[in-house]
């Protein structure tokens, strides 16, 4: 491991390097490489690598072999990896021998983000995708950097944590984040195979203090109680259907969403007082009858019942059949062949047995309540929106709108009145008018980070807001401002007590402290 760390920076395997090759593939032939492979298609890629200088020709026989999934010639990969050499390559399942040839038999990437502790970078090792197998993917597959994991990554809390659980690690890239800001990190996975390919990711990246577990959700941790703990679930809502693929890495084996409720009531038991739980989940909304069970409310039930508080933001929602061709081409299966067709129907079907009517994706934050208190963040809204400005994830986010709702949280009404505020730095005010008119018909809130919130005020919410400097408490600012519009005191600050106390917890509005 050592050997082909040493190879893969000689080599200048990084992102920078990687898109600086698509970049000049995009200047010779006005297609661009990078947004083409996006697509699931590696031709303007492969192109773009045929004329590079002397200098990139290791980095070009590397994006050749394990990003585009593409045979190299044997002597190729030799003088790519001279530390490591092909035999070895083979020894570690990187490559097959196919006469001069060798054929990849690995995903393997450069990987860079940036969080709280600063900039970073890794390679990430994973099954190859659906452009080497050309078809179906293997059940037993083990994903590497997709778009829900980078998801999660971005909203993990960055403050330092004891212990730290990854329910479902795969390919590792949680623990590997986690890893950066916890003391100790355990990684689980249903899939031996996931973790021998966590295992290889945390050795090439020389980290420390990951420890590996095999079995299901809490299994591996018995009866211990952990600080933290993030997972990527096997969330996806699939038929239980004998001709219907069950993917390890994304298929948790139960029905309908009770995988999320499972992990949710697990979260619950194993999280030590004050501790947080981050994940990724769907929840169905069912209908029976003429009632329909609310799915974003059933998920805040399960947190609920759990004793946690919780932070739910549904990010999405998609019919059944949207849902369904989502993921049937998740798994391989194109749209159009006679098994996706037969996939699509087993999909229906079993979504029309529970009446199930829509699909919600989200985000859930859960946290065990401190010893001798009761829960009391309690929220679960729908964000469908498009996010702000968010450089970083939403983790910093996160955890100020968190540490502004237990402060709001303990407060009486007296207590809310006596409390300074001040409007977030990416807060601006968007006011509409009817032509000729004097007074605005809509005065919106913009957020322009986080989640993006717009807020519709009225004028004495938008005057409050205005006036919000952190100079005076909100019951002066309230009286002035009633003063001002003619308003009975009293009214007004009934009417705006709690639009602030969603503001505050929304980020949108700042506690400033004595």
């Amino acid at each position: 491991m050592d050997a082909l760390a040493a190879d893969l920076e000689a080599a200048g395997f990084t992102v920078a390097a990687v898109e600086a090759l698509w970049e000049r593939g995009a200047a010779a032939e006005s297609t661009h490489p990078g947004a083409a492979l996006r697509r699931g298609h590696r031709v303007p890629a492969l192109r773009a690598l045929e004329h590079v200088p002397a200098a990139e020709r290791a980095l070009a026989t590397l994006v050749r072999c394990f990003v585009l999934g593409v045979p190299v010639a044997s002597v190729d990969l030799e003088a790519a990896l001279p530390a490591l050499g092909t035999r070895r390559a083979i020894g570690l399942g990187m490559v097959r021998a196919d006469g001069d040839q060798v054929a990849p038999a690995m995903d393997l990437r450069p990987y860079a983000f940036a969080d709280a502790a600063g900039d970073g970078a890794w390679w990430i090792a994973s099954d190859p995708g659906e452009l080497v197998t050309g078809g179906p993917l293997p059940e037993e597959y083990v994903l590497g950097v997709g778009g829900a994991s980078m998801t999660l990554s971005g909203l993990l809390l960055q403050r330092r944590a004891g212990t730290t659980f990854d329910l479902g690690t795969g390919c590792g890239i949680q623990a590997m984040h986690a890893s950066r800001f916890s003391e100790r990190v355990i990684a689980s996975d249903v899939s031996a195979r996931a973790l021998r390919f966590a295992r290889l990711n945390v050795r090439l990246n020389r980290i420390d203090g990951v420890e590996f577990r095999l079995g299901s959700l809490f299994e591996p941790l018995g009866d211990e109680q952990v600080d933290r703990i993030a997972s990527n679930p096997p969330f996806v809502i699939t038929p239980r259907e004998r001709d219907v693929p069950a993917y390890e890495y994304r298929d948790g084996g139960m029905v309908g969403d009770a995988i999320v409720e499972a992990v949710v009531c697990g979260v619950g038991e194993h999280l030590a007082p004050g501790g947080v739980a981050q994940l990724l989940g769907n929840w169905e909304y069912r209908r029976a009858d003429e009632d329909l069970d609310d799915g974003l409310e059933r998920a805040a039930a399960w947190a609920a019942a759990a004793g946690l508080e919780y932070w739910i933001v549904e990010r999405e929602r998609q019919d059944p059949s949207e849902y369904a061709e989502t993921w049937i081409r998740d798994g391989g299966t194109r749209p159009g062949t006679p098994a996706f067709e037969r996939l699509h129907d087993a999909w229906l079907e079993d979504f029309a047995a529970r009446g199930v009517e829509s699909v919600g994706f989200g985000y859930l934050l859960l946290r065990r309540p401190a010893a001798g208190t009761a829960p009391g963040l309690a929220r679960a809204e729908r964000l469908h929106g498009p996010l702000g400005d968010v450089v970083g994830g939403l983790a910093a986010h996160l955890e100020a709108c968190l540490a502004a709702s237990d402060v709001v949280g303990s407060l009486d009404d007296d207590g809310l009145r006596a409390l300074r505020v001040a409007v977030a730095d990416d807060v601006t005010e968007e006011r509409h008018h009817w032509p000729g008119a004097e007074q605005p018909t809509v005065i919106l809130l913009r957020q322009g980070g986080g989640f993006g919130r717009v807020v519709d005020a009225g004028t004495g919410l938008a005057a409050l807001v205005g006036a919000a400097d952190g100079e005076l408490p909100l019951g002066v600012l309230v009286d002035a401002i009633a003063e001002l519009l003619e308003a009975d005191r009293d009214e007004l600050w009934d009417e705006l007590a709690m639009a602030v106390r969603e503001l505050v917890a929304g980020g949108m509005l700042r506690p400033v402290a004595d």
